[in-house]
């Protein structure tokens, strides 16, 4: 199993999220790519410091909204959209290059991520961008997305993701943040969550109901409040019950 954070969502003197620590949790980085979160200073580092911890960088490319955090939707023309993900991958492949590695693998972002669920023509862009950037990069999505559906009828390699530290309806998408209980907060709650994930368990959605998710990888956000903590006791949980944890980008 896999375990990635979103990192790198920092902005010139603002900080958010402890990427040093969750670096040394994880497996794979979900690195802001500059539109959402992120600057050059911040992309480099982050890069540096994930070759040295032996974790996989992935892009995670969103919305060209900074004072959103990426997480308002932009009816952005396909066209705009594909630019904008080329951009983005470019732009972050140059720090990986120069830490000694590469992009491994591409994560839509907040906004991006849950419009591409059900939205044809943006995933379709986002795709075009992946398949004429690198086909050999993996994409992360949620399972029954329009995103993952259209990713593997171009050939790209589809990876389910899960969430540790958040609700889901009973279809299988997440809860509004907007919502009360949209995100989890009790570390122990949540590593026993993602064991069942993990592990083929069902897990309560937010109505109480049954949900079996069968992800490649488990999402921890570095944004969420004790985050290092939820990321610790998920890892030592995995492990605990025999899950080996390893990045699914060689």
């Amino acid at each position: 199993m896999d375990l990635n954070s979103d990192l790198g969502e920092g902005f010139g003197q603002w900080t958010l999220g402890d990427d040093d620590a969750l670096l040394d949790v994880v497996t794979s980085a979900n690195v802001a790519c500059g539109f959402h979160a992120s600057d050059p200073s911040i992309m480099r580092r982050v890069c540096a410091r994930a070759v040295e911890a032996g974790v996989a960088i992935g892009a995670q490319v969103g919305y060209r909204d900074l004072p959103g955090f990426g997480r308002r939707f932009i009816d952005v023309e396909p066209p705009a959209l594909t630019a904008d993900v080329l951009y983005q991958l470019g732009a972050l492949e140059a720090f990986a290059k120069v830490a000694g590695s590469r992009v491994r693998y591409v994560k839509p972002h907040g906004a991006l991520y849950n419009a591409i669920v059900h939205h044809e023509q943006q995933a379709a862009a986002v795709v075009e961008a992946v398949v004429a950037y690198d086909r050999t990069l993996p994409v992360l999505g949620l399972p029954g997305s329009v995103w993952l559906r259209q990713a593997e009828e171009a050939g790209l390699t589809t990876v389910a993701e899960a969430f540790a530290d958040r609700a889901y309806t009973p279809e299988g998408t997440l809860v509004s943040r907007r919502l009360p209980g949209a995100v989890l907060h009790d570390p122990p709650e949540i590593a026993r969550r993602v064991v069942q994930m993990a592990t083929g368990q069902p897990i309560r959605d937010v109505e109480g109901g049954e949900l079996t998710i069968r992800p490649g990888s488990i999402c921890v956000h570095g944004d969420t409040p004790g985050a290092v903590e939820i990321a610790r006791q998920v890892r030592e949980a995995l492990t605990g019950a025999g899950v080996e944890l390893t990045p699914f980008a060689a």
